[in-house]
């Protein structure tokens, strides 16, 4: 008895053992994401002012392809499976360096870091929606035709995806970019669906995305969830190019006082959806909303997102999110040798152009900064430049927006502009529209600065030429703030029922920005004039004549009561 009970308590044995191994818990798979977001050509390491949680607030060089190379060649060691991602404004408003060449650098160097997709963001859409399929599949059929494959002469285009389910072409009734690309890794496939944000027609040019509709952000994310499903997707994370803000600090874990566009549009998504890649904004968070979390690195490569994500091995459901968002420092990592290289070529090739001396100039830094009555001190020296160069048009007032000055004229002790310090000011290549208009109507596009859904006091304001002045009441209601009579040129009051001759940049003359008003303007002519090119040669004219042109301070063409 003894003997044949042996094999029984054998078999038992084993089958407790093999019993116990079966219910322990597997470990969860760990993917890697890595996010970036508003880029915008920074291909060289730039200053980057932070609060660092619980820190007083620093000042440090941050970002370059080199270093964001350096980084992920690591992380790749750490992960060969990792994902590179992105939520848009990778291209547009950008450094010299880049914009000279058409931003074919910076899409070069972002496929040659292994970036898988990314989000379109508004500025992909900045030159119109031919140069932003040129941009993705390569060419050089281009309306900028001194920039584009100048640095090489057969440019191949991004080789990451820019995904955009929202953008729809009215023609096909189909998205002009891919709404979605899934990525496979560890055996589990991720779904990163993109979208843009929905205002986006009010901040570029018109006529280069006619034909496009810019639909719902959640409508849009929540319709290609279907498909993406059914192709197996068991993870999905949303990159899209809107945003929010929060006061806490950039890296503060789980942060929960995040406010803004998106939160809204996160509370609309499919439940499904657990991770938010966001941008726009350009200011760093890493929150929690409603259980999802929402993520968002600092503009211009200063800081990556390092997303981890638990994935249950046996459904491929996402079951945990961990982000850090991490500073790029210089030499924290090895290089890589082959980014590098790349960075080193292209400024070779750009040095020579940047550093030509332009012109001698009033003050060593012409600020942006408005000041609050609305005015800014190089928002005065360039619409003094876009008048300069359309006076032979007839031209008597000429208007810049804010927002399309983009770097302040730092030009050093030396007062002598280069020429890459001024294009840095003015990196769209817009052009100069003459128009007229009736003192009617210059009082209303004034008055628009103000009830824009989208202002904010460094963007809504328009920079006035010499010799046209106003003073507003802050006391008045939104459509009422222009005071009667102030409305000045030469000192000569405005006649609303008169017509003036009136010029502006082409966004600006198709009622971008949210100004209208300049739509309905009559006897529009594009001048064909780079917005640059005048900037420039109004620098040299001045310098030329004696009286180096811009000041520290603003000039005082605007009056604010109360």
């Amino acid at each position: 008895m003894k003997n044949l009970l042996r094999p029984l308590c054998i078999a038992l044995a084993a089958a407790s053992l093999f019993s116990g191994c079966a219910s322990r818990p597997q470990a969860p798979l760990e993917l890697n994401v890595v996010a970036l977001n508003d880029f915008h050509g920074n291909l060289e390491a730039s200053k980057f002012n932070y609060t660092d949680k619980g820190q007083p607030a620093t000042l440090a060089k941050a970002g370059g392809i080199d270093t964001i190379g350096a980084a992920l060649q690591a992380w790749r060691a750490e992960d060969k499976d990792l994902m590179f991602v992105a939520a848009g404004d990778l291209v547009g408003a950008t450094p010299a360096i880049s914009s000279m060449w058409a931003d074919e650098p910076a899409l070069t160097a972002l496929s040659m870091l292994g970036m898988d997709a990314s989000a379109a963001g508004n500025h992909e859409f900045d030159q119109g929606r031919a140069e932003l399929l040129r941009q993705q599949h390569g060419g050089c059929v281009s309306h900028r035709t001194g920039k584009a494959c100048k640095l090489v002469p057969d440019f191949k285009g991004a080789s990451f995806t820019y995904l955009a389910a929202n953008v729809v072409d009215k023609a096909t009734g189909k998205t002009l970019l891919p709404a979605y690309k899934i990525e496979e890794a560890k055996g589990v496939k991720v779904a990163f669906i993109g979208a843009v944000t929905k205002d986006t027609p009010s901040v570029v040019l018109a006529s280069g995305i006619a034909g496009l509709s810019f639909l719902d952000e959640a409508d849009s994310i929540n319709k290609a969830m279907a498909e993406v499903r059914a192709k197996g997707a068991t993870v999905f994370v949303v990159l899209i190019h809107e945003g929010g803000h929060t006061g806490e600090a950039f890296n503060e874990p789980d942060c929960k006082n995040l406010k803004g566009p998106i939160v809204g549009i996160s509370k609309r998504l499919d439940p499904a959806i657990k991770l938010i890649i966001s941008g726009h904004t350009h200011r760093g968070f890493q929150c929690k909303v409603d259980g999802r979390t929402i993520t968002q690195a600092e503009m211009g490569g200063h800081v990556l997102s390092r997303i981890k994500l638990a994935v249950d091995p046996q459904s491929r459901e996402l079951r945990d999110i961990a982000v850090r968002n991490v500073i790029m420092k210089p030499g924290e990592y090895p290089a890589d040798p082959r980014i590098d290289a790349y960075l080193k070529l292209v400024k070779e090739r750009s040095e020579a152009a940047l550093a030509r001396p332009v012109a001698r100039v009033g003050a060593k830094s012409i600020g942006r900064k408005l000041t609050g009555a609305g005015e800014a001190p190089l928002g005065n020296l360039i619409a003094d430049a876009v008048l300069d160069a359309s006076q032979g048009e007839g031209v008597q007032i000429a208007f810049m927006n804010a927002g399309g000055m983009r770097k302040d004229l730092d030009v050093g002790d030396n007062l002598t502009a280069t020429f890459g310090q001024a294009q840095v000011v003015l990196p769209f290549s817009n052009t100069i529209v003459v128009m007229d208009m009736t003192g009617a109507q210059i009082r209303e596009v004034l008055e628009q600065q103000w009830i824009r859904a989208h202002a904010d006091s460094h963007a809504a304001m328009l920079q006035a030429s010499r010799g046209f002045s106003y003073a507003w009441d802050a006391s008045k209601p939104n459509g009422q703030r222009v005071i009667p009579g102030s409305m000045k040129l030469n000192g000569v009051a405005i006649d609303e029922a008169r017509s003036y001759r009136v010029a502006a940049n082409n966004f600006l003359a198709e009622g971008g920005d949210g100004f209208p008003a300049f739509a309905a303007a009559a006897n529009k002519r594009d001048t064909q004039i780079v917005d640059l090119d005048a900037f420039v040669g109004y620098l040299a004219k001045s310098d030329k004549a004696g009286k180096p042109a811009g000041s520290a301070e603003a000039a005082g063409r605007v009056e604010r009561r109360n």
